[in-house]
């Protein structure tokens, strides 16, 4: 009689091009659980929660084809223990198997529950890797060994030559490693944006199977049609779309903002990353193949700012996330502590910045990194508020949100909670850069313009009163430039007012 592997497979461990799936079927049973300790750990959105349940339904239908076993457990199932460790506990025990194996987690709490059981069972068991990143957990502080902050560009070029990617030999493409400096145009007025690409599926079951469950999440969404590719052919069609349709303009437009408009040139592609139903090289390549074969149409700023943010940014904020856990989650350098406003939940908010990134957020669960870094992010830095509400907020909201990258780019990049390990100055930014960037200030309650007084941006006293309060942490940075001269030059009674229009405004955030 052949031994049999129970082998556990998480919700964003979707590979269908994984080593497990050569072997014998004969000699495994693969585990999938929807459970409420999923759902329940923070305010999902509504979205989120079904696109993971329909990848996860999709994928295990995938493997049945295959001719492999799968025990796959709906979060309705009467046999649900709604705890991945209960669940695998009740399996063992009424099924006959040899051994177990998991799929190395990509998030903390999972790759320590696991560890925890596979300890407290008496039972043989294997870890294999995803086999989806391009960089292994510990490559990063190998990297870094020895340095107080880690410089992405430095892991980045490595991460280049490693794959010879954007490579001529030994040197960068056309000789720069980085051309972030040419992506960063506002939209002309009269640009015509393409009609970004939906899918459309039913999902009343599933809505109403959280409803019975009393899954509480936050969000909208049409149940009569559902957007999101949640398959491996749909989302190699979101790419195939985005590098045929918006990769010309994505470089020059990726930080751009409008009203209106939610998806742009971006390629919403990263839930399909995320939970692994695409891998981070075949992306890569799809792109540069793009520019190779029509360097003359396709501009090098464009391919380099996207293969930068997978080979780049993604692999490097997963490395700082492993590298720094569990203490990256408790880091609060600036010591904030306010609670985000109730309009985060809502959208109804007069600044119409926030109002249009927010909606679109609850419309869609998703924003691009613009929005979420200088709007949302920005106010959330600017206000004080506590990186622990922030992290929750970005985590449930957004589609692509699994821990490894949202607490990194969220306590890292946009709320500089680490003091300056991920992003080497504060981003946060008055009513300028959004005017600059968006056409959102257009019609808003606030003026941009006004500093001080009824109606004045809060971004603008905020921003000021932001640096002044942290003086001592920041003045030194030699990043920040010319912020504190000119607080220095400023008329006493003008720096007063700033703080006073700033304490009017943070004494009362849910009236903004």
């Amino acid at each position: 009689m052949k031994s049999k592997t129970l082998r556990v497979v998480l919700g964003d461990q979707l590979n269908e091009k994984h080593s497990w799936w050569k072997d014998d079927p004969s000699t495994y049973i693969v585990l999938m659980v929807e459970s409420l300790s999923e759902t329940n750990y923070v305010w999902h959105h509504i979205q989120k929660v079904v696109a993971f349940f329909l990848a996860m339904r999709h994928f295990a239908e995938k493997l049945e084809k295959k001719g492999i076993e799968v025990i796959y457990l709906k979060l309705n199932d009467d046999r649900n223990k709604q705890n991945f460790s209960d669940n695998i506990r009740e399996i063992l025990k009424v099924s006959s198997f040899d051994k177990w194996a998991y799929l190395l987690p990509d998030e903390y709490r999972l790759d320590k529950e696991l560890k925890e059981l596979s300890a407290e069972l008496d039972l043989p068991f294997e870890v294999a890797d995803t086999e989806h990143f391009l960089s292994e957990r510990g490559d990063l502080s190998k990297h870094f060994k020895g340095k107080k902050t880690f410089m992405m560009e430095s892991f980045y070029r490595m991460m280049r030559k490693k794959y010879d990617i954007l490579m001529d030999g030994d040197e960068p493409v056309r000789g720069h490693w980085n051309f972030d400096k040419e992506n960063r145009k506002s939209l002309p007025k009269d640009v015509k944006i393409p009609a970004p690409k939906v899918f459309s599926r039913k999902v009343q079951e599933i809505v109403d199977m959280l409803e019975k469950k009393q899954v509480k999440t936050i969000g909208r969404i049409d149940p009569d049609c559902f957007i999101w590719p949640v398959t491996r052919e749909e989302n190699l069609q979101m790419l195939d779309f985005f590098a045929n349709e918006l990769l010309d303009n994505f470089g020059n437009y990726q930080d751009a903002m409008k009203k209106g408009e939610w998806s742009l040139y971006h390629a919403r592609i990263s839930f399909g990353m995320n939970v692994k139903l695409i891998g981070p090289l075949e992306v890569i390549q799809k792109v540069e193949e793009r520019w190779r074969i029509n360097s003359k149409n396709v501009p090098l700023a464009a391919v380099e700012g996207f293969i930068r943010q997978i080979l780049g940014w993604r692999e490097y904020m997963r490395g700082v996330y492993w590298a720094k856990m569990p203490d990256y989650a408790e880091l609060n350098f600036f010591g904030h502590s306010r609670k985000l406003p109730s309009w985060f939940w809502t959208g109804e908010t007069k600044m119409q910045c926030l109002s249009q990134a927010i909606n679109q957020s609850l419309d869609y669960a998703y924003a691009h990194h613009i929005q979420r870094l200088m709007i949302t992010g920005n106010f959330a830095l600017l206000a004080g508020i506590d990186p622990d509400e922030v992290d929750a907020w970005y985590l449930g909201i957004y589609i692509d949100a699994i821990e490894w990258v949202e607490i990194t780019n969220t306590r890292g990049m946009s709320q500089y909670a680490d003091g300056g390990l991920v992003g080497t100055k504060p981003y946060v930014s008055s009513a300028n850069y959004i005017d600059k960037m968006s056409d959102y200030c257009s019609g808003c309650h606030y003026d941009k313009k006004k500093k001080v007084g009824d109606k004045a941006c809060p971004f603008n006293s905020l921003y000021w009163n932001f640096y002044d309060r942290h003086r001592d942490k920041l003045e030194d940075n030699p990043r920040i430039g010319f912020v504190y001269p000119t607080l220095n030059k400023m008329k006493g009674d003008d720096r007063a007012e700033l703080i006073e229009q700033a304490g009017k405004y943070l004494g009362d955030l849910d009236g903004l």
